[in-house]
């Protein structure tokens, strides 16, 4: 009888880890960051129907990359732990926090888990609040890890070098036209520093969850030629309400 090949558990749970990494690298990237009237959600994304960005609940948005049918699993999930939630107690109890942590626990379940790969997926989960100051953005990894992030975030493809550039960029009270343009402007960059890409709205999936909006819903998509003026820097194309809402 052979004996089985020996693996320490912090090299097993390395080699788990860079798996994933590697399978989220190859993602296109997404770009979740604040503005002045709430949060703007930008991924490179040419499907109309696969969506990187969704609606969870009232105030509450998702944002992934990676393999699509593990983070739309996860995606429902979460929309079905929001509902019984807000029917059992009431709608203000469901938050981001408590969602990030409910993800954070599958994930990492399914990461220490022995008998199943682990998920290939970066998660983002933001809630809108009454003013800039409780806004929430979580960014979770494919270890349950859970990361408060402050005002902007990127995953997915050259995150690193795209969070540099919103760093760099990003500032408080930003117009939705100019948060948009730096989004943009940031998935464009080539990480080896050559030629930006240009980036057309067909090639864009844009949401925001808009603390303005009278309706109990936050979530809207930015679509069409409200996109198109958006981008280009027309301010006064941000106060319509012409994306539809989603109704995942």
């Amino acid at each position: 009888m052979s004996t089985p090949f020996y693996v320490s558990p912090q090299q097993a749970m390395a080699d788990r880890a860079e798996y994933a990494r590697k399978g989220i690298a190859r993602g296109r990237s997404v770009v979740v960051l604040t503005y002045a009237d709430g949060i703007v959600f930008v991924a490179e994304n040419t499907s109309r129907a696969l969506h990187k960005v969704s609606e969870i609940y009232d105030k509450i948005a998702f944002a992934a990359v990676g393999r699509y049918n593990e983070f739309e699993n996860l995606r429902i999930g979460g929309v079905r732990y929001a509902d019984l939630r807000g029917y059992s107690y009431d709608r203000a109890d469901v938050t981001a926090r408590g969602l990030a942590n409910v993800y954070a626990q599958t994930l990492g379940t399914i990461f220490s888990s022995v008998g199943e790969k682990p998920y290939e997926v970066e998660l983002v989960v933001a809630e809108v609040g009454r003013t800039g100051e409780d806004d929430q953005i979580y960014r979770l990894t494919p270890d349950g890890s859970v990361v408060d992030e402050k005002n902007y975030v990127a995953i997915g493809g050259s995150s690193d070098s795209i969070g540099s550039y919103l760093g760099q960029r990003h500032r408080g009270g930003l117009g939705l036209a100019e948060a948009l343009r730096i989004a943009v402007d940031g998935l464009a960059r080539d990480p080896n520093g050559g030629a930006a890409r240009t980036l057309t709205p067909n090639q864009l999936e844009v949401a925001v969850l808009d603390r303005q909006r009278f309706q109990q819903r936050k979530f809207k998509r930015i679509l069409g030629s409200q996109l198109e003026r958006l981008l280009s820097g027309d301010e006064t194309a941000a106060t319509e309400d012409q994306a539809a809402d989603d109704s995942e």
